[in-house]
């Protein structure tokens, strides 16, 4: 049988994101409609689902707060916030990796590992190799290779016909990564921190979406799959 493939979203499950894109939304917002929102508001929307898109999220919110601004102005800001601008670093440098070290690695001698994110490609492979050392992720599917993104299955399809008869799991945070895993018949496995905005909101989502468990983090991923 093959060894099995475990597709990890990015944001919050493999890197920590509340210093840089919940914080690039955050002063996205703040920029256009002169609103200081919580970080639990933006939560809010991300449960609400169809919010995978941070840059769309970022315009719905200013929208709903009586600003109409263009998308290609709200990209432009948010991508400045991100990656730095004029000399300013971007919020992109106060992101953490989660996995403590060995974790990834003690995972691949069972597993093969992969990555289906939201993010643009550049984003997601600056990331990659900022953090992941020794760890081979593969494939690395991004935003820029889909047309329809999250919770669309269309990522985990084009996946899953690259490595034909692999068994495949998903690992993502939002309600989005649960509903996409579940429209392409892919076994999902929720992260929600203990420290997460709206948690229980995000658990009993999970638990609608049948999700296979739930992890505090993905450093407990190998023994929950070990129990399987």
């Amino acid at each position: 049988m093959a060894r099995p493939l475990i597709v990890f979203d990015m944001d919050g499950v493999l890197v920590e994101v509340t210093a840089s894109y919940r914080e690039a939304i955050r002063q996205t917002v703040l920029h256009f409609t002169g609103h200081d929102i919580t970080y639990e508001r933006i939560q809010q929307y991300k449960n609400s689902g169809g919010w995978n898109n941070d840059w769309a999220l970022s315009q719905k919110i200013a929208a709903d707060l009586g600003t109409e601004a263009d998308y290609a102005t709200v990209v432009e800001e948010f991508q400045k916030l991100f990656l730095g601008h004029n000399g300013r670093p971007g919020l992109i440098e106060r992101e953490r990796w989660i996995a403590r070290p060995g974790v990834l690695e003690s995972l691949t001698a069972r597993y093969d590992l992969g990555i289906y994110t939201g993010r643009p490609r550049p984003e997601a492979q600056l990331t990659v190799d900022r953090f992941s050392g020794a760890v081979d992720f593969f494939p690395i599917l991004t935003a820029d290779d889909v047309e329809r993104g999250k919770p669309n299955p269309e990522g985990l399809e084009k996946i899953r016909a690259q490595r034909p008869g692999q068994p495949l799991w998903y690992v993502g945070d939002t309600v989005d990564d649960a509903r996409c895993a579940r429209a392409a018949g892919v076994p999902f496995i929720g992260v929600a921190s203990q420290a997460a905005n709206r948690r229980q909101e995000l658990l009993d989502l999970f638990a609608s979406e049948q999700a296979a468990g739930v992890l505090d983090d993905i450093n407990t991923l190998e023994t929950f799959l070990a129990n399987r």
